[in-house]
């Protein structure tokens, strides 16, 4: 049994290794099982075919993600809004630097979101940036547009490459800084004075 596990989690290793080096086009089972080290057909004993892998490949890259912005909270300043900044900062991070996983997570149409080993890892990531919004909410709940509002930022930021410099032939002025929209959107005098 553990080394049925271990062989999963070796395929779903290299799977991201291959994803990363290039990208979803140099990603099939059988490459999968190469870079593994086993036959072409070991991976149909774990996966219901390439979609299964990706959704498992997805499930670690969302694992990753939370590490990323963990770290980033982590280093911050124990403050509301640094640890606002910082979790998005781990978002951004990510983004620009594992672009074919974050492509994976959220736009692959062959990735079953609704797995129930892929919902967890992605909740949980969800759940960093709602602890990091938490203090800005104008009650002791949540803030669910606030957290959408934000999302929506930080997502919008990554996915159209605005940290890396914007493409010049785009009809766009060059973006702020993340943190500038993000104190236009959530001003300082937001935070409760209970939060605080």
């Amino acid at each position: 049994m553990a080394d049925a596990i271990s062989l999963r989690d070796t395929l779903i290793t290299s799977g991201l290794a291959l994803l990363e080096e290039g990208g979803s086009q140099g990603l099939t089972l059988r490459k999968a099982a190469a870079r593994a080290g086993v036959s072409h057909a070991a991976p149909a004993h774990h996966f219901a075919g390439l979609p299964g892998l990706l959704t498992a490949m997805a499930g670690r890259a969302f694992a990753l993600f939370h590490q990323a912005m963990e770290a980033q909270i982590a280093a911050a300043p124990d403050t509301p809004r640094a640890r606002l900044e910082a979790t998005c900062q781990g978002y951004l991070d990510f983004a620009a630097q594992h672009a074919g996983l974050f492509h994976l997570m959220f736009v692959s149409p062959e990735v079953n979101r609704a797995d129930p080993e892929l919902v967890p890892h992605s909740g949980r990531a969800y759940q960093l940036l709602r602890e990091a919004c938490l203090p800005f909410s104008a009650t002791a709940s949540p803030d669910v547009t606030l957290e959408i509002a934000v999302w929506s930022m930080v997502h919008g930021f990554a996915t159209l490459g605005f940290r890396g410099g914007i493409d010049r032939a785009r009809p766009i002025p060059e973006p702020p800084d993340f943190n500038a929209c993000l104190r236009r959107l959530v001003m300082p005098d937001a935070i409760p004075t209970a939060a605080t």
